[in-house]
């Protein structure tokens, strides 16, 4: 069976907790798009994971954990990530990184800064992590693939000229800044290379292999829908596709062999930089459920803007990634919120619209419509099963699902690997 795993919102939705929870079944984890730029967190009873590169499967020795080639990998990030599991007894033997995948080099992250600095107050709110310049240099074929590290004579060429005659001359005669070396350059990666060597494998036969076996294969992405280059909030996105399109070509799957799409959705909504958001919440209880939530970014540490639920961003997301079923979580956030609102449509000038509008100076000053429904006001963190669920709970749970057009078979009722209530057919079985 071949599930991807899709985020519905701005990010943030509890994907890494519903990834590991899944893995605890599947043959195969692939990662399949996005860089350093993401995190996904899981929390255990060994304590809690931080992955930005390294597909949260990596927790079960016996799956498989592939970064795939639809991901920009920093070596340094990976390397230190590789180093902190090994420091918490973890051999993370169970991982491959695609020859395919392309990498963050060095000078990367600093064109991320001084490009975003030249926008002013236009910036975009990236991370300064390389990861858009990545993506770039890989559309402009002057990009270096991990596989790459295995060629000390190719790479000694590319670098020459990569470096030399096309990011140097940019680096001194537009920004003023400092030019690299790119001999040294050369050696620092070498060493790189030696550290990872064990790791870089052809992806594709492996993957191959195990759909014709029919192995249980996770497709873990990240970031998420409204983030999408071409499908989100542009320019306030990522640079590349998280969506279940995004998946199969970040990963080398045939859009014939996935069975099903679980969308990922938070119980309220967050976002983390600019860009529209029309249920944000500038209020008291925005700034309540982001302290209760600890709603701050996992990569960059930035308090994350908290609105309402959107209905209308999630069956958007519903409807672009062929969502069969879906995960509500977080819900325990709201334990505490008297009074809960939806959004489920938007004014703009006087026209109803039940979708995102694809035009940001529009989409920005569009009037949410909420519908508004009764909190449940007491823990539900100790819930295992629906009939756990205070009627008011299910009630909201329900609602959302009628509104996005997909059942909610999975509900995260706290940040443990044990909070989960789950309804509906089981998966991976």
């Amino acid at each position: 069976m071949v599930i991807i795993l899709v985020g519905g919102q701005w990010g943030d939705e509890g994907k890494g907790k519903v990834i590991d929870f899944l893995a605890a079944k599947a043959q195969m984890v692939i990662r399949s798009q996005g860089g350093n730029n993401a995190g996904h967190t899981v929390i255990t009873e060994d304590g809690e994971f931080k992955f930005q590169l390294i597909p949260s499967g990596i927790l079960y020795p016996a799956c498989t954990c592939i970064i795939g080639n639809g991901v920009v990998v920093d070596p340094i990030v990976l390397l230190r990530e590789l180093s902190q599991l090994k420091e918490r007894g973890i051999q993370p033997k169970n991982l491959m990184v695609s020859e395919r995948a392309h990498m963050v080099m060095r000078y990367h992250p600093l064109f991320d800064r001084l490009e975003e600095d030249a926008r002013g107050d236009d910036r975009l709110g990236t991370t300064w992590r390389g990861i858009g310049p990545a993506y770039a240099d890989k559309i402009r074929r002057i990009g270096f693939r991990i596989g790459d590290l295995q060629k000390e004579g190719f790479m000694r060429k590319k670098l020459a000229f990569v470096v030399g005659q096309v990011k140097n001359p940019i680096l001194t005669k537009l920004y003023d800044a400092e030019a690299y070396d790119w001999e040294s350059m050369l050696e620092e990666y070498m060493g790189y290379a030696k550290q990872l060597d064990p790791y870089i494998k052809d992806t594709f036969p492996i993957i191959q292999d195990a759909l014709d076996s029919g192995a249980n294969i996770l497709l873990e992405g990240a970031q998420a829908t409204m983030l999408d280059l071409d499908f989100g909030t542009y320019p306030y996105v990522t640079s590349s596709n998280p969506t279940a399109g995004g998946a199969l070509t970040g990963s080398g799957i045939a859009p014939t062999k996935v069975d099903l799409t679980i969308g990922v959705f938070k119980a309220y909504a967050s976002r983390v930089g600019y860009g529209p958001f029309p249920s944000e919440l500038l209020d008291g209880v925005g700034d309540q459920i982001r302290e209760r939530g600890h709603e701050f970014g996992t990569v960059t540490g930035r308090p994350r803007r908290i609105g309402w639920f959107d209905s209308a961003v999630a069956r958007y997301a519903v409807r672009i990634n062929g969502v069969g079923r879906a995960a509500l979580m977080r819900l325990d956030i709201l334990d505490e919120q008297p009074l809960l609102k939806i959004c489920t449509a938007y004014d703009f000038r006087g026209e109803l619209h039940h979708h995102p509008l694809a035009n940001i100076s529009h989409y920005k000053h569009c009037t949410p419509i909420y519908e508004e429904m009764p909190g449940w006001e007491t823990p539900i963190g100790s819930a295992r099963c629906w009939e756990d669920l205070p009627s008011r709970c299910r009630d909201y749970i329900e609602r959302i699902g009628e509104l996005i057009g997909a059942p909610i078979d999975l509900i995260g009722t706290g940040p443990r690997r044990d909070q989960f209530v789950t309804r509906g057919p089981k998966l991976f079985d």
